[in-house]
């Protein structure tokens, strides 16, 4: 494919990312988070590189759980939502994989199963987020119906943090899950991405880093992972393809929304929301051109996006376009764009060449 725009995944960005998680997380096992293709970056292309160092895989789908199994990963494997039918509880068992429960109907097929090989389970509290679990209340009671099942082997607590990025976030979290755990000798599994920087009360057994591993920030704020010395995994770039040649007045992109108020050089990158890159980036969104900051110049098409090259006098047709990376934080292109680095990445559309160095 000759259109000149790629993505390039460090590997060794995510060896040494996932090094510094191993800093930060102390004593704690680690669950290397790759749900939703490795957050955009391709379990197929990422995993063995994070095999070296991590203690097990999170992910969503059993397919990619059984891939990495057929592939020689024979550690841990937790399915972060569980089962989802009785065919998918019997091959936890038989593959060995690590299931999330956090429904009564999950108990009740745990239950039913005629599988003999205990499944490990990792019994979710419902910490105040709302989304799965069980309330603190019934967390005794449900662990007691699980101690009690020939079909479940090891039960660890889980929980999620909907605020560790923020003073004070987890503080209410951790008073329901200390309810909920009170009586029970069970290992942890509580921090996400921003515990595992900010939190280390939250630590426990096993940690659950997701986004810190590709380099981005888990409250969507570069400056606040530079302490961690955390590096990009991906980056995309692509070339400029024209040059427009403005006078005041002009306009440019669909619905004419930036004007020049003088003479002005602009060009016109081959990249566009097609791509993943997010047509609701406003000007001035940060662009790299020919080893300069500058900024987006009108509405991102499908195909194509304008830059001013007002900063970058010497750059022509064939100059390189970094528009998120080692020199853009992808976070910076989000929050312009009003949403998350996780978005951009895991939006990176099948189309994109991906290039692994």
């Amino acid at each position: 494919m000759t259109r000149p725009i790629n993505a390039t995944i460090d590997l060794q960005a995510i060896s040494h990312n996932l090094h510094q998680v191993r800093q930060q997380a102390g004593h704690a096992k680690v669950w290397s988070v790759v749900k939703a293709d490795a957050y955009g970056h391709g379990l197929k292309r990422i995993w063995s590189t994070l095999a070296s160092g991590t203690d097990g895989f999170a992910l969503l789908n059993i397919e990619d759980a059984l891939w990495l199994r057929q592939a020689g990963w024979h550690g841990p494997v937790l399915l972060l939502e569980g089962f989802f039918d009785a065919g998918e509880l019997a091959l936890c068992h038989e593959y060995g994989l690590t299931t999330c429960v956090h429904s009564n109907w999950q108990l009740a097929m745990l239950a039913a199963s005629p599988a003999r090989k205990p499944v490990n389970v990792y019994l979710k509290v419902n910490s105040g987020m709302n989304r799965l679990g069980f309330r603190p209340e019934e967390v005794n009671a449900v662990w007691q119906q699980l101690r009690s099942l020939a079909q479940v082997g090891e039960v660890t607590l889980m929980a999620h943090f909907a605020k560790a990025d923020q003073p004070g976030g987890t503080d209410d979290a951790m008073r329901l899950i200390r309810q909920a755990a009170e009586g029970l000798n069970l290992p942890h599994s509580l921090a996400n991405s921003a515990a595992v920087l900010w939190c280390p009360e939250t630590h426990y057994d096993w940690v659950r880093p997701g986004i810190i591993l590709y380099g981005a920030s888990p409250s969507a704020r570069p400056q606040d992972i530079a302490p961690f010395g955390l590096r990009p995994a991906m980056t995309l770039q692509s070339q400029i393809i024209g040059i427009q040649h403005l006078n005041a007045g002009d306009t440019v992109g669909y619905g004419c929304r930036y004007h020049a108020t003088k003479t002005q050089r602009i060009g016109i990158v081959a990249a566009g929301y097609a791509d993943g890159y997010p047509r609701t980036a406003p000007d001035a969104t940060p662009v790299w051109v020919d080893g300069v900051l500058t900024t987006l110049t009108g509405a991102v098409s499908m195909d194509m996006l304008a830059v001013d090259l007002t900063p970058c006098p010497h750059a022509n047709i064939g100059s390189p376009v970094e528009l998120w990376g080692q020199n853009v934080p992808v976070d910076d292109v989000a929050q312009a764009a009003g949403t998350i680095g996780y978005e951009l990445l895991c939006a990176l559309a099948p189309r994109v060449p991906v290039v692994t160095v």
